[in-house]
């Protein structure tokens, strides 16, 4: 069985300190329906990162949720973050578990077929695939999988971990989280859809109702 519930990643980006506090943001997700919160920073100074994860961390601890940090193993160990999330270009996942221990978060980014392949090798906890759709949240040289693209890298991990928890991100709203749930993701990874909201609370509710509906009705 999983044991990493990934249904709503829910990415508390630097860039959302311009509309609220990070922590505070990250503490409204998790009260919502958020199952893991991902801090994200690609402009931080290493210091700010890990000021700025560790009340992240204090901020969602009563709700159980996890935290991980993206692509700053370093920043994740000084902050005691739950795990980390690496790309493509970051520490290996087998060096990343060696210094984390057996019982940290790794999640990795899937991006094409060879990232499926080192998915399926590595020792990792849940993948995410994408972008799947045009987001403007993040620079990204790579084009769009699509959810034909999706629906393809998700199978081939699928065949060969078949228990491992595979999301989808850019571009998620509510509708295309049912479409990409229904292609085969166990939830999905978002940014604008929650924290660019007028309602974070309640966009957060209708993502993880919309991954939840769609699981019972993709089982049954």
């Amino acid at each position: 069985m999983p044991r990493i519930d990934y249904r709503l990643n829910a990415i508390v980006d630097g860039s959302l300190s311009a509309l609220g506090s990070l922590p505070e943001l990250a503490a409204i997700a998790a009260s919502n329906g958020a199952t893991i919160i991902q801090y994200r920073d690609k402009h931080a100074s290493t210091r700010a990162m890990i000021e700025n994860a560790i009340a992240i961390r204090e901020a969602i601890t009563s709700s159980g949720v996890p935290l991980v940090v993206n692509d700053r193993l370093d920043v994740a160990m000084a902050a005691g973050a739950h795990g980390v999330h690496l790309g493509r270009d970051d520490m290996p996942a087998a060096t990343a578990r060696q210094l984390l221990g057996t019982n940290a978060i790794i999640g990795l980014t899937v991006k094409n077929a060879a990232d499926a392949d080192a998915a399926i090798a590595a020792p990792i906890d849940y993948a995410c695939i994408g972008g799947v759709f045009e987001t403007l949240s993040k620079d990204n040289p790579d084009p769009p999988v699509g959810l034909d693209g999706f629906t393809s890298l998700r199978r081939k991990i699928a065949a060969a971990r078949a228990d491992l928890p595979v999301g989808a991100i850019a571009g998620i709203d509510v509708e295309r989280t049912r479409a990409v749930v229904a292609a085969g993701a166990s939830g999905v990874a978002v940014i604008s859809a929650i924290f660019r909201a007028d309602d974070i609370a309640q966009a957060a509710r209708a993502l993880r109702a919309a991954v939840d509906d769609t699981l019972v009705g993709h089982s049954s």
